[in-house]
C-alpha cells in the first residue's frame, strides 16, 4: 500500500506545476482541454441525432396511421370498404381501423395564387380510438369539421399552407382535383369543389403543415365521384408500431391476394437511413477529436519522461521497480483522462439541457422537416462515450510509461 502510495504522489507531482500558486502545468490543461473538448462535442451531437430521429419519429406517428390497406386495382380504390374494415379489425395486434379518401389537388383562395397539397377525407366517429393527432384534437374539441357559417363542408387546413394562402378560419377555398377530370366541348376541367376552413393545425413538420388538408370523408367522396361504399384505402394502428411491418403482411395475407399495404417504417426509410448513417459518421468523424486528445496525453508524457529522466534514474537506484516506474506513467495520463473526459461529459449534459430548455438554435424547416433542434439523451450512447474514452487516454499512455519504466538508472542519472 506504501509503494502505491508513493507511485500516486509522484504521479501527481508530474502533473503539478513547478510555479507556485498553479495547480497544474500548462501542458496537463491543454491534455486535459484536449479530451473535455471531444467528449463535450461527442455528448452534445449524439444527443443532437437521437433527439432528430425521435422528435421525427414522434411527429411522423403522430400525423399518419400505422399501416395503410389498399387495393390493388387502377386509382387506387378499396370496394366494398365495410366488409374489408371488419376484417381488418380481426387481425390480432390491430387497435384501431378506419377508412379514408385522399388524393393530390390544387388549391385557391385568390384568383391569382394556389398551391398544390394533400387532400384527406376522414371520419374521426368511425374508430373507436383516434388514429392521428387531429382526429383526437377533434374528439376533444380543439378542431371541427362543422358545421360551417358558408354551408360548405368544413375543413382543417396545416398552418403554414393557411399563411402562404392568406387565409383564416372562416374563409372559403376553391379545390381543384384531377382524379375526376371532366371533359367538355370546350377541353378539359378537373372537379372543382368549395370548402370553409374551420380550423388551422399545427404538426410541427414543414412538409405536413405545408400540404396537408384534412375535410369529411363524405365530402371527399363526393369530389372524386365514389360512391358510399367506395374509398382510397384503409388506415390501421396497432399496439406495437415497431410491428407495423409484420401485421401489414398479415392484414393482406388475410385480405387476399388483390390487397397490399404499406408501414410507416417502409414509407419514411430512406429518412430514418440517412439519420442513422449521418448519426454514425458524425460519432466517428467528432471521436477523431479524442483520437487527438490521446495524442497530446502521448506528447505531454514523453515531455516529462524527457524532462524527468534524471529523477527516474533517482528512483530506480533507490529501489523503485520497473513496474513501479510504468505504474507512475500511467496515472498520470489515466489522470488526464479521467478529468477530461469527466469535464467533457458534465459539459456537454449542461450544454443538452441548455439547448433542449431555451432552444436558441433555429432551423429551416424546408430543409430539415423540423423548426427547432431537438435533443435527446441516452444513457447507453453517454456511458459509451465515457468508456471509450478512458480507454483510449489509457491507450496512450503505455507508449511513454514503457520508454520511462525502461531507462537505465546509471544513464538516466548522467542524462543532461
Amino acid at each position: 500500500m506504501a509503494t502505491k502510495g508513493l507511485e500516486w504522489y509522484i504521479a501527481r507531482r508530474y502533473l503539478a506545476s513547478r510555479r507556485k500558486g498553479r495547480f497544474l502545468s500548462l501542458i496537463t490543461l491543454i491534455a486535459i482541454g484536449g479530451v473535455f473538448l471531444g467528449v463535450m462535442a461527442l455528448v452534445t451531437v449524439i444527443a443532437v441525432m437521437t433527439g432528430l430521429q425521435q422528435d421525427l419519429q414522434k411527429k411522423i406517428l403522430g400525423t399518419n396511421p400505422h399501416v395503410y390497406v389498399f387495393e390493388g386495382t387502377r386509382g387506387l380504390r378499396i370496394r366494398r370498404w365495410p366488409e374489408v374494415l371488419a376484417a381488418t379489425r380481426k387481425v390480432p395486434g390491430v387497435v384501431a381501423a378506419e377508412p379514408f379518401v385522399m388524393t393530390q389537388v390544387g388549391v385557391t383562395a385568390h384568383a391569382d395564387f394556389a398551391q398544390a397539397g394533400t387532400l384527406y377525407g376522414i371520419d374521426p366517429n368511425v374508430s373507436p380510438v383516434p388514429l392521428t393527432m387531429v382526429e383526437k384534437e377533434i374528439r376533444e374539441g380543439k378542431l371541427a369539421l362543422g358545421p360551417t357559417r358558408s354551408g360548405y363542408p368544413g375543413m382543417l387546413m396545416g398552418r403554414r399552407l393557411a399563411e402562404k394562402l392568406g387565409v383564416l378560419p372562416g374563409d372559403t377555398v376553391t379545390v381543384g382535383s384531377l382524379e375526376n377530370v371532366k371533359q367538355h366541348a370546350t377541353g378539359i376541367y378537373p372537379a372543382l369543389m368549395k370548402f370553409e376552413v374551420t380550423g388551422v393545425f399545427s404538426t410541427g413538420m414543414y412538409e405536413y403543415d405545408l400540404q396537408n388538408m384534412y375535410v369529411p370523408l363524405a365530402a371527399a367522396q363526393e369530389l372524386l365521384e365514389l360512391g358510399e361504399d367506395q374509398v382510397s384505402g384503409l388506415a390501421v394502428n396497432v399496439e406495437d408500431p415497431w410491428a407495423a411491418d409484420r401485421i401489414g403482411t398479415e392484414i393482406a395475407s388475410l385480405l387476399g391476394p388483390s390487397y397490399w399495404t404499406s408501414d410507416w417504417m417502409t414509407l419514411n426509410q430512406s429518412l430514418f437511413s440517412a439519420l442513422k448513417l449521418e448519426k454514425v459518421v458524425m460519432g466517428v468523424i467528432l471521436f477523431l477529436i479524442v483520437i487527438v486528445a490521446a495524442f497530446n496525453i502521448i506528447s505531454t508524457l514523453i515531455m516529462v519522461v524527457t524532462d524527468k529522466t534524471r529523477e527516474i534514474g533517482i528512483l530506480k537506484s533507490m529501489g523503485m521497480t520497473d513496474g513501479g516506474v510504468l505504474r507512475i506513467f500511467m496515472l498520470q495520463g489515466l489522470t488526464i483522462g479521467l478529468v477530461g473526459t469527466a469535464m467533457g461529459a458534465v459539459g456537454g449534459l449542461l450544454l443538452v439541457a441548455a439547448l433542449d430548455r431555451y432552444q436558441f438554435i433555429t432551423l429551416p424547416g424546408d430543409v430539415y422537416f423540423v423548426d427547432t433542434l431537438p435533443v435527446a439523451l441516452q444513457a447507453w450512447d453517454v456511458v459509451l462515450i465515457v468508456v471509450l474514452s478512458v480507454l483510449i487516454a489509457f491507450a496512450a499512455t503505455i507508449y511513454p510509461a514503457y520508454r520511462a519504466s525502461r531507462l537505465l538508472p546509471v544513464e538516466a542519472i548522467r542524462h543532461e
